[in-house]
C-alpha cells in the first residue's frame, strides 16, 4: 500500500497531457524575449484567449489534488500546467509603470451643486414607480412587495418571519434540498421581526429596508452566527460581533433571516462546496445546475423568493457571476464604497461588497444605505456621497456605451445574440454606441489571478499549514497553484494594475460606460461527483470571470442585469461598468435595461412569502 501513491502519482500528468494534445498553444514564458510595456502604449490586441483543460472530479480530483501538493507537483506538475495556463506572462514582460497595489482612487473634485432631488425622494420615487405585484405573469417579490403588505396592514413582519421560518425548515427537507441559507436561528428572526412590527404598528420605521428579509454571505460576521467562511474548520464558535454590513442592516430594520452558503474560502466560481456544513446550493432555475459562487447562497435565496436582497461579496465576480446565472442583479461596487469590515480577508485589493437582489430599483435602495465610509475599514474612507443622481430619467439620452465588440463577442452564441439586442434597446432610448478597445486583457486576466491568488495564500498559509485534511480537494489544489506565484510576479501584476487604471481613465473620457455579457456561457450542469469530492474546471473557471476581472482588477463597479434566458431556460445577463464613484449611472441604465426582458421566467425553485 506505501507504494500506492509512487504509482499513482504520476497519473496526474494526465490532465497536462492532454492538454498539450488537444489544447491551445501558450504564446509567453519565462524563456520568452521580455516584452517592454511603455507608460500609455497598450500591447497589440488579440481576440480573448481560451483555456482547454480537463474537468476533474472524483478520483481524478482527489489525485490531482494529492499530486499537486507533493514535491513532484510543486517542482514538476504546478510549472508545467503554469505555463500552459500562461501563467507565466508577467514574467516575459517589462512594463515601466510603479505598481498600484489598492485600487484606490481619489474622488473627482466637483462643483457643490443641490440636487434637484435627494436620494430619500429618488428612493420613494424608485418604489412607487415599480410595476404592481398582481401584474399579468410571474414577478419576483422585492421590497416594494413587502412595504405595500406592511403598510396596508395585509401582513406583518412578525407574520413573514414565521413564512420564512416555516419555508428554511421545508426547502431543506426538499430533494434537493436547496442549500441557500446554511445558518439560520429561529428567535433571531423573530426577535427582529416583531422590533419592526412594533415600529410599523407606532409609525416610526428606520429605513425602507424595515422589515425587509435579507440574507448575508458566511464570509460576514453576523451574530449570533458561526463565521465559517465556507469551511468546517472556522468559526469554532458563535460571533459576538456584527460585520459593518450587518450592522448596518440591523440599524436599517431588517431582518437578517441567516447566513448564505458560499463557495469554500471564495476559491471558485461554481458555488460547488460538499463539504458537512454547507452541501452543494442549487440553481433554482434547474436544481442539477449551479448557481455560482462564491456568494452562491445569497444569489440562490434571492432567487428562490426566501428574500429579496441578499450581500455578497465580489473578489472575481462572487457577486455578478451567481447573480447572472441565477437570474437576479448583482451590484459589485467601487473598491471600498460599501465596507468589507468584518469579512474575512481573503484579498484586501481586489474584493468589494454588494447586493443581490430582485431589481435594479432593490439594488439601487440597498446600495444608498450601505455605501459610506466606514472608519473601521481603511478603504473608501475618501469616497464622494453615494447618490442615485438622474436614475429616474425618462430615457438615456446623452449616455455614451462604449463597447469593444472583439472582447464582448468572447462568449457562447446563445449569450451574444441576446446581449447584442439588449444593446440596441439601450440605443433604441437615447444612447449611443462607441466602439472603444480594451487594451491588455490577456494582461489583465493573468495579472488579477496573480493578485487574488497570492493575497489569498498569504492569508491563508497557516490554515493550509494546519487544516489542510479539512480543506476541500479543489481549495487545497488552488492553493497549491497560487504557492507558485512569486513575489517577482506578483509586483509586475500590480505594475499591469497602474496600466489597466491609466487605460480606462482614458476610456472613460469619451464615455459613460463599459457594456460586455456578464458571464460568456449560462450555468453548468451539476455531476453527481461533485456532490462527494467537488470539481475542478479550470476551462469554466477562466470563462466565467473573462468579463469580470477587469473590474476587480481596477476597483471600477459592476452591474449585472438578467436580459433573457437560453434555449434550456438559464438566465443570461448583462455587465455594465462604470467609473470609479458612479455606481449612479449604472443603476440609471441598468434601470431602463430590465425592462428589455418581456417576460420573466419563474424559477423552478420559488417560495412566495407574502402569499
Amino acid at each position: 500500500m506505501a507504494l500506492l501513491p509512487l504509482i499513482l502519482v504520476p497519473l496526474t500528468v494526465l490532465p497536462a497531457v492532454l492538454y498539450l494534445c488537444c489544447g491551445r498553444r501558450h504564446t509567453g514564458s519565462a524563456a520568452a524575449v521580455l516584452q517592454r510595456r511603455e507608460p500609455g502604449r497598450p500591447a497589440a490586441r488579440s481576440p480573448p484567449r481560451d483555456t482547454w483543460a480537463p474537468r476533474l472530479g472524483g478520483f481524478w480530483l482527489r489525485l490531482f489534488s494529492h499530486a499537486v501538493n507533493t514535491a513532484f507537483g510543486q517542482f514538476l506538475l504546478l510549472p508545467l500546467l503554469v505555463r500552459m495556463h500562461n501563467l507565466s506572462l508577467m514574467r516575459s514582460l517589462d512594463i515601466c509603470e510603479d505598481p498600484t497595489f489598492i485600487p484606490e482612487v481619489a474622488a473627482e473634485v466637483t462643483e457643490d451643486k443641490s440636487e434637484a432631488k435627494s436620494t430619500l425622494d429618488i428612493m420613494k420615487q424608485l418604489i412607487d414607480a415599480r410595476p404592481d405585484s398582481a401584474s399579468t405573469g410571474f414577478s419576483f417579490k422585492g421590497i416594494k412587495d413587502y412595504l405595500d403588505c406592511y403598510r396596508s396592514g395585509k401582513l406583518t413582519p412578525s407574520q413573514v418571519a414565521k413564512n420564512i421560518i416555516a419555508t428554511l425548515e421545508d426547502c431543506d427537507k426538499s430533494t434537493p434540498p436547496l442549500r441557500a441559507i446554511v445558518q439560520w436561528d429561529r428567535e433571531q428572526i423573530m426577535l427582529m421581526a416583531e422590533a419592526s412590527t412594533a415600529r410599523y404598528r407606532n409609525k416610526c420605521t428606520l429605513s425602507h429596508l424595515d422589515g425587509i428579509p435579507v440574507c448575508v454571505k458566511e464570509e460576514f460576521k453576523v451574530v449570533p452566527y458561526h463565521h465559517r467562511v465556507g469551511t468546517v474548520y472556522l468559526g469554532t464558535e458563535p460571533e459576538t460581533e456584527d460585520a459593518t454590513v450587518a450592522k448596518k442592516l440591523r440599524e436599517a430594520g431588517a431582518i437578517i433571516i441567516g447566513v448564505s452558503n458560499m463557495h469554500e474560502l471564495g476559491t471558485g466560481t461554481t458555488g460547488c462546496n460538499p463539504n458537512r456544513y454547507h452541501k452543494i446550493p442549487r440553481n433554482p432555475y434547474k436544481p442539477n445546475h449551479f448557481t455560482g459562487g462564491s456568494s452562491s447562497g445569497s444569489a440562490a435565496a434571492v432567487a428562490a423568493g426566501l428574500c429579496p436582497v441578499g450581500i455578497g461579496t465580489d473578489g472575481g465576480g462572487s457577486v455578478r457571476i451567481p447573480a447572472s446565472f441565477c437570474g437576479v442583479v448583482g451590484l459589485k461596487g467601487t473598491f471600498g464604497r460599501i465596507s468589507c469590515h468584518g469579512s474575512y480577508p481573503l484579498s484586501y485589493s481586489t474584493v468589494s461588497a454588494g447586493p443581490i437582489c430582485t431589481s435594479v430599483a432593490d439594488a439601487a435602495i440597498v446600495y444608498s444605505i450601505l455605501a459610506e465610509p466606514d472608519p473601521l475599514y481603511p478603504y473608501g474612507l475618501k469616497q464622494p456621497k453615494a447618490t442615485l443622481s438622474d436614475m429616474c430619467a425618462p430615457d438615456l439620452k446623452g449616455l455614451k456605451l462604449g463597447v469593444d465588440w472583439m472582447f464582448f463577442k468572447a462568449c457562447d452564441a446563445e449569450v451574444l445574440t441576446i446581449c447584442e439586442k439588449a444593446v440596441e434597446y439601450l440605443q433604441s432610448l437615447g444612447a449611443s454606441v462607441v466602439e472603444v478597445s480594451l487594451p491588455e486583457m490577456e494582461e489583465v486576466k493573468i495579472a488579477h489571478v496573480i493578485c487574488i491568488l497570492s493575497e489569498m495564500r498569504d492569508m491563508l498559509q497557516p490554515d493550509f499549514n494546519k487544516h489542510f485534511q479539512e480543506m476541500n480537494l479543489e481549495t487545497r489544489a488552488t492553493l497549491a497553484l497560487a504557492s507558485q506565484f512569486t513575489a517577482l510576479d506578483y509586483i509586475t501584476a500590480n505594475r499591469q494594475r497602474t496600466r489597466s487604471m491609466r487605460f480606462l481613465r482614458e476610456i472613460f473620457t469619451t464615455v459613460n460606460c463599459i457594456v460586455t455579457p456578464a458571464v460568456a456561457s449560462t450555468a453548468p450542469r451539476i455531476h453527481e461527483s461533485d456532490l462527494l469530492t467537488g470539481s475542478n474546471d479550470t476551462s469554466f473557471i477562466v470563462q466565467s470571470m473573462r468579463f469580470m476581472q477587469l473590474a476587480n482588477l481596477t476597483g471600477i463597479p459592476g452591474l449585472v442585469v438578467p436580459v433573457g434566458y437560453s434555449t434550456a431556460g438559464l438566465p443570461i445577463s448583462l455587465q455594465v461598468m462604470g467609473k470609479w464613484w458612479d455606481e449612479a449611472v449604472l443603476l440609471r441604465i441598468g434601470l431602463k435595461l430590465e425592462q428589455f426582458r418581456n417576460q420573466t421566467k419563474k424559477p423552478s425553485i420559488y417560495y412566495d412569502i407574502l402569499a
